[in-house]
């Protein structure tokens, strides 16, 4: 590449951001960052039309024989070929089966090969080993923890899609336990009180004695979860990032105490990059295919 300058999108089920990345410096070009709400219900017309208008506005006046983009998306997804497998969930339905690297293609007037997808996990994480919590560790593990569970791994630099959100867990799978809805599913089962997420049981957790419990549990199970990966993996960091991350200094104690009971003292970091991680890391998809 003659320009170490990519677009890193990320798409959501209820957003699209875009951002030019310098990948000489692994950071964002500020005046390109756009972001728009995206309904993920609509028809693939209405879908594809909205994530070309952030894409073309982002660019900006970068010509269209230099546009090269690396976008995060959600799985199930066929990031090599571009094309959607996200089915029964609930979004992106009209999208199913969808070759969307050739529908951008056309509508952008690009080649397809100036488009790369990367799974939006590993995005994440590609972006911390890049330029914020995991640079310089040669093995990382990357958990997005939110109202679902997205994990990537590293090896040698290069983040992939590690998929542990149904891994077998505490009589369930793990996304059960380690996501939004369990604690605000445990929250109620204490105190019969409904809540409408993690951030407003921080608040509450220096007057509540059940929500200081909760944290403490969600650490312990955490530590627990995270002890036999760290060993596998060989992993040296773990960067945690997504909305549960917010809120690291009151389930950390327990969450350190139990990797150390499995005689682990592995680095746990939250992200440096937050929701820049997706676009550095999907950006950098470019960098490292030049490499």
């Amino acid at each position: 590449m003659e320009k170490p300058t990519v677009l890193g999108v990320d798409i959501g089920g209820s957003h699209i951001t875009a951002a030019l990345v310098d990948l000489e410096k692994g950071t964002l070009i500020q005046n390109s960052i756009k972001r728009n709400a995206v309904n993920s219900q609509q028809n693939k017309e209405e879908l594809l039309n909205a994530w070309c208008d952030v894409i073309n506005t982002s660019f900006g006046a970068i010509p269209i024989s230099e546009r090269n983009i690396g976008i995060a998306m959600p799985g199930p997804f066929d990031y090599e070929n571009g094309v959607s497998l996200i089915k029964d969930q609930d979004k992106f339905k009209s999208l199913y089966l969808l070759n969307i690297k050739e529908k951008l293609a056309k509508r952008l007037t690009i080649q397809t090969s100036n488009i790369k997808f990367i799974n939006d996990a590993a995005a994440f994480l590609q972006g911390e080993i890049f330029n914020g919590a995991a640079k310089g560790y040669t093995n990382a593990l990357g958990l997005t923890l939110g109202t679902g569970l997205g994990s990537a791994v590293s090896i040698n630099g290069v983040a992939q899609d590690a998929a542990l959100w149904d891994s077998k867990f505490l009589g369930g799978i793990a996304e059960d336990y380690l996501s939004t809805r369990w604690f605000v599913n445990k929250y109620y089962d204490l105190t019969g009180k409904e809540l409408t997420g993690v951030k407003e049981l921080a608040t509450i957790v220096n007057d509540d004695p059940y929500a200081k419990q909760i944290f403490n549990e969600f650490g312990r199970a955490l530590g627990h979860f995270l002890a036999d990966i760290i060993k596998e993996k060989n992993a040296e960091v773990v960067v945690l990032g997504g909305n549960i991350s917010q809120a690291f200094n009151l389930f950390a104690p327990h969450l350190i105490a139990n990797l150390k009971a499995f005689h682990l003292d592995t680095e746990i970091k939250i992200t440096e990059l937050n929701e820049h991680a997706a676009l550095i890391g999907a950006a950098s998809c470019w960098r490292l295919s030049t490499k």
